[in-house]
């Protein structure tokens, strides 16, 4: 892929009114975000994920006489039937789920964009911390969008960085002038706390909020605000995330085919339910009705005696499924934003998320059952129930993994590397033919990973979920 950094270093916007930012970058990036050049670590990682899947293969055709003994005793057992018995609901359960997923997914479209007149007014509103020069390159692409000027708000909130964010914010503002409206925290408080003070400052009749590591097409706003027009009911839209420093490392490329699945199979899933379960902090947009009327809680919101300062996004979304509103995903409203490209920052990244998937499940076990909404609430209730599954066999599956590991170790790896293979697979189909086969292959190597080096997050989230702290923002 062409160097990102190098395509930005060419965005210019002239000074005189109505002028707009040249789109031709924005466009290359977009257009070849899932075109990298495979690199010889990429290779050397590929190479490893395929030899270990055909090794895992080998071994369960070559050991099926010990998994029929092992199967066998645990018939045997009284602990081993219960098991057996266990794990079998849950996989019927889940595969029943996936069905369910597949079916809504086949039914979905994303909402085709409205005319300017019939957009309504929009506030974005960026709150950036330790982002440096990116944060100039995320309010431009958004001055860049394809939105009536006038309908148009942005807002920055600076939180209190200590690098040079504040200053590429007053580079953006002399470039954009009266289109732009900056801000200065007097000292970091928190994502939250910034998105809390842009929301009273917007006007907006819909609000976007965009995190400053990130780049919109020029057609992304536009996409995002039209199903508040089409549909009364709407009250939150969640864009679709792509990766922007996709040819940073092998973490980001794992992550982007992981991205694809989250946002354009399951997203798109739960849309078609009015029940998407979390607007992703890196683009949304809230109807300002909806905020205005649990900004206080939202704002307000502790865990166990502490003020929340994670997980505003999902917590968010919860207020507003809440309300009775729909929650919906649109597939055509891009976004590229920065992910981590070392496994320090990855493991952080998923603890922060996996203690807000704790605590926004449990603040969404008090309304999902009870009548919150008129339309049908069964869709609600199942990605809740599902969500609530992984947490409770968190630690069970743990202790018995290792178990396994102890007592049969190669029956282990090879059998775990052979359901990989298997269930690697949809994510692979799905991203070939959504995009392209070459970098689909990932999905094999981020499963891997993540069963092997990752297993550990949700047990340790959960035992951690009290905890504060963004992990992820300090200066490099």
């Amino acid at each position: 892929m062409t160097n990102v950094t190098s395509l930005k270093s060419n965005i210019t916007i002239t000074k005189q009114p109505g002028n707009t930012a040249k789109t031709g970058f924005v466009n290359k990036v977009f257009g070849n975000i899932a075109k990298a050049a495979i690199t010889p670590l990429d290779f050397l990682v590929l190479i490893s994920t395929f030899l270990m899947l055909i090794a895992g293969a080998f071994l369960v055709y070559e050991l099926q006489p010990h998994f029929h003994q092992l199967h066998t005793d645990r018939v045997n057992s009284t602990w081993g039937y219960t098991f057996i018995i266990i794990t079998t609901s849950l996989l019927i359960f889940r595969g029943g789920f996936f069905l369910y997923n597949l079916y809504w997914y086949l039914r979905y479209k994303p909402v085709a964009a409205v005319s300017d007149e019939l957009l309504p007014t929009c506030t974005v509103i960026v709150p950036a911390y330790n982002e440096g020069k990116q944060a100039w390159h995320t309010l431009l692409s958004l001055a860049n969008s394809h939105y009536p000027e006038g309908k148009l708000q942005l807002i920055a909130i600076d939180d209190g960085s200590k690098d040079d964010t504040w200053y590429w914010m007053q580079k953006a503002k002399e470039q954009l002038g009266e289109r732009l409206s900056i801000y200065q925290q007097p000292e970091n408080k928190g994502k939250r706390h910034a998105l809390y003070r842009g929301f009273n400052l917007a006007t907006g009749e819909i609000f976007v909020t965009v995190d400053s590591d990130s780049i919109v097409k020029p057609d992304t706003l536009r996409s995002l605000v039209s199903p508040f027009v089409t549909n009364k009911n709407c009250g939150a839209v969640a864009g679709n995330v792509h990766v922007l420093n996709h040819d940073k490392g092998v973490i980001p490329k794992m992550l982007n085919v992981s991205f694809v699945f989250s946002f354009e199979f399951i997203r798109a899933a739960q849309s078609m339910l009015g029940s998407v379960l979390c607007t992703p902090g890196a683009l949304a947009a809230y109807r300002r009705k909806a905020v205005m009327k649990c900004l206080p809680e939202w704002i307000n919101q502790t865990f166990m005696g502490q003020p929340s300062d994670i997980g505003e996004d999902r917590a968010m979304t919860n207020m507003i499924l809440k309300q009775g509103y729909h929650v919906l995903f649109q597939r055509n409203a891009y976004v590229l934003t920065n992910v981590p490209e070392k496994y320090s920052g990855l493991y952080k990244m998923f603890i922060r998320w996996e203690r807000s998937n704790v605590r926004e499940n449990i603040m969404m076990a008090h309304f999902v059952f009870k009548n919150f909404r008129e339309s049908s609430k069964t869709g609600a209730r199942l990605l809740f129930v599902n969500q609530w599954l992984k947490i409770i066999t968190a630690y069970p599956f743990t202790v018995l993994m290792v178990m396994f590991i102890l007592a049969h170790p190669v029956l282990f790896f090879s059998s775990t590397l052979f359901s990989i293979f298997i269930l690697s697979s949809i994510p692979v189909f799905f991203y070939a033919r959504r995009y392209n086969v070459t970098n689909s292959v990932w999905a094999y190597s981020y499963s891997i990973l993540y069963t092997f080096g990752l297993f550990w997050i949700t047990p340790y989230a959960i035992a951690t979920a009290s905890k504060r702290g963004w992990l992820t923002r300090g200066l490099s």
